[in-house]
């Protein structure tokens, strides 16, 4: 933390929107910039009314706009009736865009297939009537466990359609993990596929399900879909397992869509926390869609013209807001890609970007640090060798941008002449928070920048009294927003305790710690609580650890983060066995073993990094693990600390061998 303060501090590069850039945009300059947010805060009402009023078909006009009656479980246009589907498909078609481009699919072995808003229509109207015949429609939750595809927009698009909640799981977490999210949610329908292929593999997904529900509680789900993406062999299980194409085939291709209220759950996301339990983070359909279409006009100047992609997955909201549903909505032309950044080398982005003239370019900083490395080793995938004269607005998603991958992507991925969205935002803001807008804002390598038009965010101390400029603290929103989340499913006092503290007055609590500069501009300096950010997921700590005592060797485990210059975040467990700590080829055979039982139990993506085997843990004399002292260990930093407070000051000296 304490160097991303330093280079805060010291960074003092400024980058203002080119002319041309600010004379096209949606949003030019800053005088319109700030006139958008006084209006904001002095009639919020009114600003929100018409923003909604304009940019939504709504099949029942709201008349209010916010209900606070119930804080911290704000509602927004309660009384109004809309359908999502319908905001991102049918309006593009009535209003004559039918035949625009509305998703070009690049496959992991570069095979394309593209689709008009007319012929997705089409498609999303065919499963949803095939789902309706499966018997579920508004109130049914479903689970989607799918690979980036056409059919996994077009699933979640029938969903909204027919007024079922659906939830999206990760096509990287595990049986278990599914398991969990399966049976919070109550799921009856689970639609996935026979696998997925990434980096010239295949990954498989239904055998993943089929675990799944074998575990207790499975027995909820009635019908398992199954979209054959490869034509593998999968275990069937007749009577509860359907192919897609099959509840397709014969289908109407019109399906009137169903009229939900506005606070009807579109989706429920699940997001690591700081206990074990992921939380089902809920989010509405009106609130929801109108801030993700506003922040994709918004934030990414988006043009009729523009080719967008954003290289995210629809398993996180990012694929959710600027995939599936806000650059739908906005009527976006938009690159869908099934494979990863490396694969046939590391320089697929920039040849996808050459030839499909991308325009518009959204990526994490993982990603960014991964392909300056691979430029170094093999300079002929330097981004420097493709023409990459399509783009004119780069982003970045994910986690905070250190400043020198800040500056190596505006020099060499945007030519230095593309302005860069640094945005930051959560699973539950449902959509960009703080983030520049490319034709007004000048730019400072590393900072998210500004609050949009709407927001109030601030940076607080513990009693939530406004910090001065320089000084760190809890970075919090200070006012209720359209997309923000509205509960934990099923657990209302979660929701409560882990957003509006009641030591915070009715705040929301980001979970970030944040500073602001002397412009007001605001840095991002990590997480408060035991969440990591590993390539841009956040992974609770608690549930690796979970994962960890789970296996029979493990007595206890404790897991914190380290920074890594590639992945933001690595994952280091401090594990005690049930037998002596192991050293030499016995610990890294038993550290092997571990690695692979938290791929299993959470996903590939939750594996320890490093493994350090103790007879003990640190502990404070009331029992406390002190993690603090453990992420200096972790970080190969000198213990500078008082450890008088442990009940064996010497405990952290038996860490030193990783495996």
């Amino acid at each position: 933390m304490s160097s991303t303060i330093n280079t805060m501090l010291i960074e003092k590069r400024v980058f203002n929107p080119s002319k041309e850039f600010v004379s096209r945009a949606r949003i030019s300059g800053m005088d319109q910039y700030r006139a958008m947010c006084e209006e904001a805060e002095r009639n919020p009402d009114s600003f929100w009314r018409t923003l909604a009023q304009e940019n939504l078909q709504w099949r029942k006009p709201f008349t209010k706009v916010l209900n606070d009656s119930n804080a911290p479980f704000y509602t927004w246009f309660e009384d109004g009736e809309l359908n999502v589907s319908e905001n991102c498909l049918d309006v593009h078609v009535k209003n004559g865009n039918g035949d625009k481009t509305a998703i070009i699919f690049e496959a992991d072995d570069g095979t394309v297939q593209s689709i008009t808003y007319r012929d997705l229509l089409a498609r999303v109207c065919r499963i949803a009537n095939g789902i309706k015949t499966l018997g579920y429609g508004k109130g049914d939750r479903a689970i989607i466990y799918l690979p980036m595809s056409i059919e996994a927009i077009a699933v979640m698009q029938a969903c909204a359609r027919l007024g079922l909640t659906h939830s999206v799981v990760f096509g990287g977490f595990s049986a278990r993990s599914l398991h969990q999210r399966i049976v919070d949610v109550g799921a009856k329908l689970v639609i996935t596929a026979d696998a997925q292929v990434r980096g010239g593999r295949q990954i498989p997904l239904k055998a993943a399900v089929d675990e799944a529900l074998s575990y207790e509680g499975g027995d909820v789900v009635e019908k398992v879909v199954v979209y054959e993406r490869t034509g593998s062999q999968v275990d069937w299980v007749e009577g509860r397992d359907v192919r897609l194409s099959e509840i397709e085939a014969g289908q109407a291709e019109e399906c009137e869509p169903v009229a939900v209220e506005a606070e009807h759950p579109l989706f429920v996301l699940y997001t690591s926390g700081s206990t074990g339990k992921p939380k089902g983070v809920q989010h509405s359909s009106g609130g929801y869609l109108l801030w993700a279409k506003m922040t994709a006009l918004w934030v990414f100047d988006a043009k009729p013209e523009d080719i967008f992609w954003c290289t995210a997955d629809v398993g996180w909201v990012t694929g959710h807001s600027y995939i599936a549903y806000g650059s739908m909505a906005a009527g976006l032309t938009q690159i869908v890609f099934e494979g990863i950044p490396t694969y046939p080398n590391a320089g697929r982005f920039w040849e996808m970007v050459q030839r499909h003239k991308v325009s518009i370019f959204y990526t994490a900083p993982t990603a960014i640090r991964s392909l300056i490395k691979a430029s170094e080793l093999n300079p002929e995938h330097h981004p420097r060798r493709y023409d990459l004269s399509s783009l004119r607005l780069l982003g970045s998603v994910g986690e905070p941008i250190n400043p020198e991958a800040w500056m190596w992507y505006y020099e060499n991925v945007g030519g230095s002449r593309c302005p860069i969205v640094d945005t930051w935002w959560q699973t539950e803001t449902g959509g960009h928070i703080l983030t520049p807008l490319p034709g007004a804002t000048p730019l400072k390598p590393g900072s998210c920048t500004l609050p949009l038009p709407g927001i109030d965010a601030a940076v607080v101390d513990e009693s939530g009294k406004e910090l001065p400029a320089g000084a760190g603290g809890l970075l919090v929103i200070r006012r209720p927003w359209p997309a923000m989340i509205r509960t934990v499913w099923g657990d209302e006092n979660r929701f409560r305790t882990s957003y509006f503290p009641s030591e915070l007055g009715g705040m929301y609590m980001a979970g970030d710690n944040a500073q602001r500069d002397e412009d007001g501009y605001f840095w991002i300096l990590g997480r408060t609580d035991d969440v990591l950010s590993v390539s841009g997921h956040r992974l609770g700590g608690t549930e690796i650890e979970s994962a960890l005592v789970a296996h029979e060797l493990v007595a206890e485990a404790a897991v914190v983060g380290r920074p890594d210059a590639t992945t933001g975040e690595a994952i280091v467990a401090f594990i005690m066995l049930k037998q002596s700590a192991p050293d030499g080829e016995e610990a890294q055979k038993i550290a092997e073993t571990l690695r692979n039982w938290v791929a299993r139990e959470v996903g590939p993506i939750a594996k320890p990094r490093d493994i350090r085997f103790g007879n003990s843990l640190p502990k404070t004399r009331s029992g406390k693990i002190m993690r603090r002292l453990l992420r200096l260990v972790a970080e190969g930093r000198d213990i500078d600390q008082d450890t008088s407070t442990l009940e064996n000051p010497d405990v952290l000296k038996q860490f030193s061998d990783v495996y």
